[in-house]
């Protein structure tokens, strides 16, 4: 009696395995899919009163942009990094001439980063800093400001302090007051100097489903309505930014891999008493 019991609660636990599996797999299939084609809005509501004003007695702030693997991603003829998917196609192509040498460098945005631009543009004075050569930055800037005139000041890796076989970026050349100053870069290294005026950001590659971006539109919404940067705890939830979409469904299925054992537990404890 007691085998057939055993018997029957294997089967029904391994149906129950299976049949939670396949839902695991439609949920994670289903959210990709949302993701892809979600549609990409972020409200920005009329200003209180009190917010208005709030915003007219500090000083408008200076929001420094890094370019590559932070807004975009390129490979140039030759080399393509095994991070790009196969037979992804770039959103636009440059061509420049390197040491007499013409160059096509394949530049990949990364995802809704000319939403992200077009917001933040609205909220901050934006300065592009790349450690990459004049002729490619300057090149990439153009095509990711579109004619906006949201991108007008530029430097490159000749404003740059070499530093430990890295680019260190001197944010007090762009602005002397450093409390109205940040920069979002995926290089550490980047900011070495400035660790309080920055907010870091995972570096971006290829993934078709990175949010990044739009997980730090409401961090820099709040951001500007404060009196001094480095003294604000508010970027800590920029934490946001460094998961992409794979990673939550990581998270969730750990979650849910939890769950399902505490039921399968649930169960047992159950049939034996």
């Amino acid at each position: 009696m007691w085998k057939r019991v055993q018997m029957g609660l294997r089967a029904f636990l391994l149906l129950t395995s299976k049949v939670w599996t396949c839902f695991c797999y439609m949920i994670k299939k289903q959210t990709r899919a949302i993701i892809q084609h979600q549609s990409v809005k972020y409200n920005i509501y009329p200003l209180s009163p009190l917010s208005r004003h709030r915003l007219s007695i500090v000083k408008r702030k200076v929001l420094v942009l890094d370019l590559d693997e932070t807004l975009i991603h390129s490979h140039h003829d030759g080399v393509v990094r095994q991070t790009v998917r196969p037979g992804t196609p770039p959103d636009f192509v440059l061509k420049v001439v390197i040491d007499r040498h013409p160059v096509r460098f394949f530049v990949h945005k990364r995802p809704h980063v000319d939403f992200f631009l077009d917001i933040v543009s609205q909220w901050y004075d934006l300065v592009v800093f790349t450690a990459s050569m004049e002729i490619y930055g300057a090149a990439v800037a153009d095509r990711l400001d579109a004619g906006r005139g949201i991108l007008q000041r530029r430097y490159y890796r000749q404003h740059c302090t070499p530093d430990l076989g890295s680019y260190t970026k001197d944010l007090s050349a762009i602005c002397n007051d450093l409390s109205s100053i940040f920069i979002l870069d995926n290089s550490p290294g980047a900011y070495r100097a400035y660790p309080d005026n920055a907010i870091p950001i995972k570096s971006w590659f290829s993934d078709p489903t990175d949010i990044a971006l739009l997980n730090l539109l409401p961090v820099l919404d709040a951001l500007r309505f404060t009196a001094d940067i480095k003294c604000s705890k508010t970027k800590w939830m920029c934490d946001f930014s460094y998961f992409t979409s794979q990673e939550l469904l990581v998270y969730i299925r750990i979650i849910t891999i939890r769950i399902n054992y505490f039921f399968i537990l649930f169960v047992l404890f159950n049939c034996y008493f």
